[in-house]
């Protein structure tokens, strides 16, 4: 009897371990998941309720002495608990929830921010009201308290943007944008993630979201709106000799590329491979090897030429991009 009791526990015990803060539904820091939560849980206490209440009247009816319900009771008993009682429940329900699904209004001084998918990495692209363009890859940022406006499509095939914290799900279509209105509440970072797949990849294809106050994310934006510095070191050098500029920008070092994330700034980002990857001096080198290793699918070329200490130094000189 003692197992019999603690085996609900024990089935739950796989399902809380999935939640954690950082990219949980039940841990929101958006508007939007927070409305999705407290709609979620309406929803959990009323079906409790419905389930204990049809339990009740199935221990009622099976205790009652036979004959006691009527032809005409019984079809009172259907007319109100299975007609009358549930359209008033569900409409009350419907009533509840149309407020929240009520997008964020968007004005012209709110800031817009373009994201891309593409085979298996995120381009990211701020507008800031008035500010020049700014571009960024694999991490997103957003200034606590205010409505941000995110452009999403897709360059290759079908991905879709979701930040469970933030808000719901959106698909990015090729040739279409889709519009996702967002207002992050509480600072931290949090984590994004593809949940359309789109190749081998797929499933190491996610991104850093760091939520930060109003004026930190200004002073942020500015110091990465300013070009790189130029720089005459070995790592430099090899990684134009290998050709990494043709494919990956460094604004004010060599010729702007599209094809690859946007490197401007690259060390002062947290995670490499779209989030798959801590920030190390190793997992740089090794990523510039050898991309398929890490990552299955990845567009990057390998460089299996390329010696440990050549790596080790275009690793150094990316490390640097701050």
């Amino acid at each position: 009897m003692r197992k019999v009791k603690f085996l609900p526990v024990a089935m739950c015990l796989p399902i809380l371990a999935a939640c954690n803060r950082h990219q949980s539904t039940l841990a929101p820091f958006g508007e939007e998941a927070d409305k999705v939560r407290s709609i979620a849980i309406v929803l959990v206490v009323g079906s409790v309720i419905l389930a204990a209440g049809l339990a009740l009247l199935m221990r009622h009816a099976m205790r009652a002495p036979e004959g006691r319900l009527t032809h005409k009771g019984g079809m009172k008993l259907v007319l109100w608990l299975g007609g009358i009682g549930p359209s008033i429940l569900l409409l009350g329900l419907l009533l509840y929830a149309l407020p929240a699904m009520r997008p964020i209004p968007v004005a012209d001084t709110d800031l817009r921010i373009g994201v891309e998918g593409e085979q298996f990495w995120w381009r990211v692209r701020y507008a800031p009201p008035g500010g020049p363009l700014v571009e960024s890859a694999n991490e997103l940022r957003l200034p606590v308290g205010r409505t941000v406006e995110l452009s999403l499509r897709g360059t290759d095939v079908i991905h879709s943007f979701w930040v469970p914290g933030l808000a719901g799900k959106m698909d990015m279509i090729p040739g279409r944008t889709n519009r996702l209105i967002v207002r992050a509440t509480k600072a931290g970072t949090y984590r994004g993630v593809c949940a359309e797949f789109c190749g081998l990849g797929h499933a190491l294809m996610a991104f850093d979201v760091v939520a930060m106050e109003p004026a930190a994310f200004e002073r942020w934006l500015a110091a990465q709106a300013r070009p790189a510095t130029p720089t005459a070191s070995p790592g430099a050098r090899l990684f134009a000799s290998y050709g990494c500029s043709g494919c990956h920008s460094v604004r004010g070092i060599g010729p702007v590329a599209k094809i690859g994330p946007d490197l401007t700034h690259f060390g002062s980002r947290a995670t490499l491979a779209a989030g798959v990857l801590p920030m190390t001096h190793a997992n740089i080198a090794g990523f510039v090897r050898d991309p398929g290793k890490t990552k299955p699918g990845v567009r990057m070329p390998a460089f299996p030429q390329m010696s440990a200490a050549e790596a080790d130094q275009i690793a150094s000189y990316l490390q640097g991009l701050k």
